[in-house]
């Protein structure tokens, strides 16, 4: 996993000696086009998803939103998007695999989730992490899991922003975990002492643990 600096954006410099004038006043941004290879190895596209969520893409309005950090925390968070890119930025390649049979390799950035956890100050009686989604879906992951694998809240991908098919603002990156562990639309953490909780699909059946090694069923 590779830390990014922060990178400053360069302003276009007017040449009127060999130009004459600059005309039609500031550029605007360009579109941002996804990379497909990344260190020599090939990534997959935004687009070779399956659309499966529960209530289709969602549309999250970034003046409204607020990602809440709640539960058994001993400073409660509620942070605006850009509060939350603030924290220092990370990137890996991690593969999703879905339980319907296909997989996609991704670039993805963000944020370390257990950054966030520090923020808020975990309580000793926390166990498990619940992820809340915009749509009211939710899935978790353990404490000591988040912790020990650098777990990434992501807010790119193959250095575009999250599409809101993909989850905009936040997916959690739950690598070497079924794809109904990777929560799209995350607008709140929660931690919990419940070691059994149930997510969505946990409980309708699908394995707690949700590790690819392992059933998909319990």
């Amino acid at each position: 996993m590779k830390r990014i600096g922060r990178i400053g954006l360069l302003g276009l410099v007017c040449l009127p000696l060999l130009l004459g004038a600059c005309a039609g006043g500031a550029p605007g941004p360009l579109a941002s086009v996804e990379i497909r290879q990344y260190e020599g190895q090939d990534l997959s596209s935004i687009y070779d998803f399956r659309e499966n969520s529960i209530r289709g893409p969602q549309d999250v309005l970034l003046e409204d939103y607020r990602m809440e950090v709640t539960g058994l925390v001993e400073r409660p968070l509620s942070l605006t998007y850009d509060q939350v890119l603030e924290l220092d930025r990370y990137s890996k390649v991690v593969t999703l695999h879905c339980v319907e049979g296909w997989s996609v390799t991704i670039l993805w950035e963000g944020v370390l989730i257990e950054d966030l956890l520090d923020l808020a100050g975990v309580q000793d009686d926390a166990v498990t992490v619940i992820f809340h989604a915009e749509d009211g879906y939710t899935s978790s992951l353990s404490l000591d899991f988040i912790g020990e694998n650098d777990i990434l809240l992501a807010y790119e991908m193959n250095e575009v922003e999250l599409p809101s098919e993909r989850g905009y603002p936040f997916q959690v990156v739950a690598e070497s975990k079924w794809g109904y562990k990777w929560v799209k639309w995350v607008t709140e953490i929660e931690l919990s002492a419940d070691a059994d909780y149930a997510g969505y699909w946990e409980s309708r059946g699908f394995n707690d643990d949700g590790d690819i090694s392992g059933s998909m069923f319990d």
